[in-house]
This record gives C-alpha cells, structure tokens and sequence, in this order.
C-alpha cells in the first residue's frame, strides 16, 4: 500500500461524532481524496450526458437498444467472472439500513444476504453516514451489540457461520457529500460511501472468507459502469488485493439501463456478480424519461403496476436471460410488506401475495429476490428452496424462450389500469409521511404496513406531476390540477396533526414535508431528484 499523501479533504459543518475518527482516518480521508480527483470529473461528465439523453428522449419518445455495442451483444463467448463462494447462494438477501440494531438483525435474519443500504434506505445526515460506517466495522470485528433503550431488549450476533454476506449500497451518482470537501467542492457521495468502506475493510472481508462486495443504484447507462469499473480497479491496486476481489452487482432500476444490461454486465465483467430487478425506482424512471411522451405513457396508480403487467414482464424476463446468458446472478425484487402484530388477517392476506410473487420469481429463473423484514425471510426461502433445492442458483436456465422487442419495455399502454382518485390521495399520504421522516433522519419508514425508502417518494411525487401535467380525469369525474393536489395535501395534513395530536405534529417536520412534496409534484421544471432538494432541508 502505498503511503498516504497528506489529506486536503476538508469536514465541514459537521458536529464531532462518537469515535468518527476510527473511519475518518487521515489514511482513509487520503484515499477518498485521490477517488475524487481521479474519478469525479469523469461523474461530472456522466451526469451531463444523462441530460443529453434525457432531451433526446423528449424529442423521440422512444428508446432502443444501442447499435453501437452490437457487437457486444452479439458475442457469445464472454461471460462474467465466476461468482466467488459467499455470494453463490444469494436466494434470499434482506435489505436495510446500517444504523446498529439492523445490522445485528439483518445479519442474524437467516436471509443469504444482507444489502447494507447507505442509499435509498438510509437519510443521508452525518451521523448514518459515518456512523454506519462504524457498525459495519465494529460487526466484522464482532464487537458490535446494541440494547434497545424503549423495550431494555438486547441484541448480538450469531455464529459466523449464520450470518449473511454483506452487500453494500453506496449513493447514487447524483448524490454528493456536502460535509466532505475537497478545495470547497463536496465529493461525490459514493465516492465517500464506497471509498470509507473499501478502504477499511476490504482486506478484513477477505480475511473472512468474504470480499468487499457491493450493489451499484441507479446506474443508467454502460458508461458509468465503465466509471465503476475502474475505480475498483484502481482501489484493487491502491490496497494491494488482487483484481477482481471486488464484486458488483447493479441495479437495473432506470429504463435507460434496461436497454443496456449486457453492456453493463460487459463493463464490469471481471468485477460484476449479477443484476437486480427493482420496481418504484424503474416506474419513476420511466415518468422522469418519458413525462413529454402523452399520454400512451402515463401510468396508473403505482400499486395497480404488478411485476406481471406485460412491459414489466418484459424487463424482468429480459434480465433473467441476460445475466444467465454471460453467467450472473438474476436478482428479484422487493417484498415491502411489515408484518402486523395486531391483524393476524392483514399478515395472511399479505403471506400469500409475497409466497405468490416469490414463487413466481423462482420459476421464472430468478436465483435469489429481496425481502424487507426477517419475518418474510422464510417465506421467500421456501420458495426459492422449491424450486432450487440443494443448487446454489439456476444459472443453467438459460430461458432462451425469451424474446423481447426494444418496444416491448416501454408499451406502458399494454395496462387496462387507469390512474383513480384514490390513487392521488395514497401518493400524496404516503409521499408526505416518507418526506417527513426522512428529513428527520430515516431513509427506510413504515408506512400502511409497507417498508417504504426513497423510491416511494420518487414514484408518489412523479405520479402526481404526471397526472396533473396530462390532464388526467378520475372515475370520480375529478381533473388533476395542482389546486386539486394542494386540497388533498391539506386535507392530509390535518389527517395527520388529528391522528397524532398537537404535540407530536408540532416537534415533527410534517409542514415542511407537505411543502417539498408540493414543491417537487407542481413545479413545472421537474426535478430529476426529490433527494437533491430534500439534501439541502436536512439537517
């Protein structure tokens, strides 16, 4: 390892944390600074193209597969690195974030994987960043242990051998740092999420018989996971462990990448480890890029948009056979729903769509799926063990019945669904609610008995400007307009100030949250990120 030059990263507004200087080491602050100057003006550049294309896509309506990589596609004697043996068995993988309770539990969950999220699940305040950091130092050490001050409940962890392999989910691009800078300017936050974890425990994980691994959100084109590519190539080099230590899996949550998956795979094919299937983060994509388009492409209440509708079978079946095509892992989606410790008839009723919808991922070919509680764990492993049994996974499928046309992903119109009066009021009662507590600081929230993160919000607040920008008229004869929206909002937000009272409304950030979710649902100038505005509000 080479030694550390002198750090010029500064920290700036940012109280002093409980032992923030285990991770803010001026070893690992070196490494993060060299990150940003190698690697950020290639971001910058990155982001300006997804506005290119975001403008080409207005102009067109369309997308299609890129002819320029053809070749790539074409080619079938590539394939992706061999999966290493921690991540070979990837049937159930549980999701949440780092703070230190849920490390404990999701690594004790009995799930394959743990995706550690400092992205869509994690608020970005100071302290879930570095702090996060830390637990997942302290868990490796086996140091960690956590009593919960309300119930005087204690927790640990398990044998080494019962505990999932951790993924990490560093943010998106998009994203930056504000309290780490470097001559005034923030570094990219996943920069500092990927740069403090790998610095710190890549050569910990591989003493464990692991390696540093990690999930890549909203990737949207081959090109930044080109970028991602050669950052793990430089780290690689920079700690001293060998190439292709480092495995990625990526997100295929924006329309843009669906259309790139192999190029994608391509890119990181010595580092990469499978493909994801997400669904709120993938509908707000399609809203954000197609919002011009009229409407063939508005989307109806997001809950009527099953994994089964015809454009969304498409993009998952699509994926399946892509990644067993070139040897990766075919990862699912999301099981969002919290069990309820007072309605045994909600849990029954809930058991039985996620028990239906993981059956149908393992007989698609899928080789693993996500789930949001430990009490869903054994649900999707049941289903998953059906159909795997003793195999790791079923890369062998190569489902080579697929075929999907570049048209068959975004024929949103396919759906007999139509956007209803009922479906505003959820959006704009579950938009408020996820807003409000994460500007308090909590990026995964309970919320009508689902685990809601970012891409809640995402999808709720571009349903509402989607809606109200093509005219929509409910069943109920209502037209979508912006007063109609601001109605309902305040028709919520007294809702709420009654269900909680006076005292609880008055210490939460319920105001601001109606607010910013009006903000980002009326503006005409959409914002590509509700995050980017929510950032510069949170504390």
């Amino acid at each position: 390892m080479p030694a550390p030059a002198p750090s010029t990263l500064a920290i700036v507004d940012a109280e002093p944390l409980p032992r923030q200087d285990e991770v803010l080491t001026d070893a690992a602050l070196a490494f993060v600074a060299e990150l940003h100057r190698q690697f950020t003006p290639r971001r910058d550049e990155l982001l300006a193209r997804r506005g290119e294309r975001r403008a080409e896509i207005a102009r067109t309506s369309t997308l299609d597969f890129l002819p320029e990589t053809a070749a790539i596609r074409a080619d079938d004697s590539w394939k992706v690195a061999p999966a290493p043996a921690a991540l070979n068995d990837r049937r159930v993988e549980i999701t949440g974030p780092t703070d230190r309770k849920m490390t404990i539990n999701a690594l004790n969950s009995g799930a394959k994987v743990w995706l550690a999220d400092f992205e869509d699940a994690s608020a970005p305040t100071w302290e879930n960043v570095i702090l996060g950091q830390l637990n997942l130092i302290d868990a490796y050490e086996r140091r960690i242990d956590f009593t919960d001050p309300a119930s005087g409940k204690s927790y640990a962890l398990k044998p080494a051998a019962e505990l999932a392999t951790v993924v990490t989910r560093p943010r998106g691009w998009h994203l930056n740092e504000r309290h780490i800078q470097l001559g005034g300017t923030p570094v990219p936050g996943a920069l500092v999420d990927f740069g403090l974890y790998f610095f710190h425990n890549a050569q910990r994980l591989i003493d464990l018989g692991k390696g540093p691994y990690f999930y890549l959100p909203k990737t949207e084109s081959h090109l930044e996971a080109r970028l991602w590519n050669d950052i793990f190539v430089f780290a690689q080099d920079y700690v001293g462990i060998p190439q292709g230590t480092v495995r990625a899996t990526v997100l295929i949550e924006t329309i843009t990448a669906a259309y790139e998956m192999e190029e994608i795979l391509y890119e990181l094919r010595d580092h990469a480890s499978g493909l994801n299937a997400g669904r709120w983060d993938y509908l707000f994509s399609i809203v954000k890029n197609f919002r011009d388009g009229g409407s063939k492409f508005v989307l109806p209440d997001r809950n009527a948009v099953t994994m089964t509708a015809p454009f969304m079978r498409a993009y998952t079946e699509l994926l399946v056979r892509t990644c067993h095509k070139r040897g990766a892992h075919a990862i699912g989606g999301m099981a969002a729903f919290i069990p309820s410790r007072r309605d045994a008839e909600v849990n029954k009723v809930a058991f039985e769509k996620v028990k239906a919808d993981k059956d149908r991922e393992a007989n698609d070919g899928f080789d693993g799926s996500w789930v949001a509680h430990p009490d869903l764990v054994p649900i999707a492993m049941a289903s998953f063990d059906a159909v795997l049994g003793e195999k790791p996974n079923q890369k062998e499928r190569l489902r080579e019945d697929v075929s999907v046309a570049a048209g068959d992903l975004i024929a949103i119109d396919t759906l007999d669904a139509k956007p209803t009066y009922d479906g505003l009021r959820n959006a704009v009662a579950v938009g408020i609610r996820y807003i409000e507590a994460w500007l308090r600081g909590m990026g995964a929230v309970a919320i009508f008995n689902l685990m809601e993160d970012a891409a809640t919000a995402e999808i709720s607040r571009s349903q509402i400007w989607q809606w109200i920008n093509a005219d929509v008229v409910f069943e109920n004869g209502a037209h979508a307009t912006a007063d109609l929206a601001r109605e309902v909002a305040a028709e919520e937000l007294a809702a709420i100030r009654e269900e909680i009272g006076e005292e609880a409304f008055a210490s939460g950030k319920w105001q601001q949250a109606h607010d910013l979710l009006l903000q980002v649902s009326l503006d005409q100038d959409y914002a590509d990120f509700l995050t980017l505005p929510a950032y510069e509000q949170l504390a």
